[in-house]
């Protein structure tokens, strides 16, 4: 599964020089906790959220003490900046986190936590933004029946991404757990193996009995 599997087509935007009350209230009227700010080709140029609105919040942030004040007082430039910010270009996280849609579920959600966002502008290779993929869309993705983990299992890890013949291998899951039986070359194809199914949205576990053309002993997730 791709993100262009899970995104949203239809995003909500905001120009650089929108006030931060118009993002505010577009925030809350849309009940979404953040969004892409987006030039007039439509090109991804930051991401403002809640958290750069609640900079406001704190009230002006004094900075002293010349250019090196943040080593002794702990305040950086860009709370400063947030902070008295006005305008979406100004309050923005920049440059944006974005995402390739062609790029794997598992890619997304590795992404958002290593970089603690909640969502990803889905981008083509010019920046114009095509999407957006959020958290809950990874989470949606997880709750997958079974059958339609086994079918990509089958269809997109061993048949397209393998190439080798789905009916040769033994496949069950089961709320999630999957059990797997076959046949490859060597215990270097299983690693793969073994690694492409647990990155398919909604698998739990990867229990491994395949064997070796070349080897004789199983490997694999257990």
């Amino acid at each position: 599964m791709d993100v262009r599997d899970l995104m949203t087509h239809e995003v909500l935007t905001v120009a650089p020089e929108a006030s931060l009350k118009e993002v505010a209230r577009m925030l809350v009227e849309h009940r979404i906790s953040g969004m892409p700010v987006c030039d007039r080709e439509r090109r991804v140029v930051g991401v403002v959220s809640e958290g750069d609105i609640l900079y406001k919040e704190r009230g002006r942030i004094e900075r002293g003490g010349g250019p090196l004040a943040w080593l002794v007082d702990g305040t950086r430039y860009t709370d400063v900046a947030k902070a008295r910010a006005r305008t979406a270009r100004e309050s923005m996280t920049a440059p944006a986190i974005t995402i390739g849609p062609e790029r794997p579920v598992a890619a997304a959600a590795r992404l958002m936590v290593e970089a603690g966002v909640n969502r990803l502008p889905v981008v083509g290779e010019d920046g114009t933004l095509l999407g957006i993929v959020t958290r809950a869309d990874l989470v949606r993705a997880f709750t997958r029946s079974d059958d339609e983990i086994a079918e990509e299992i089958r269809e997109g890890v061993l048949k397209r991404t393998l190439w080798v013949d789905p009916s040769l291998f033994e496949l069950s899951v089961r709320d999630g757990e999957v059990e797997l039986a076959g046949e490859l070359d060597t215990s270097a194809d299983g690693v793969v193996l073994a690694k492409l199914v647990e990155k398919v949205p909604g698998v739990v576990s990867v229990r491994s009995a395949v064997t070796y053309r070349a080897e004789s002993q199983p490997v694999g997730p257990r």
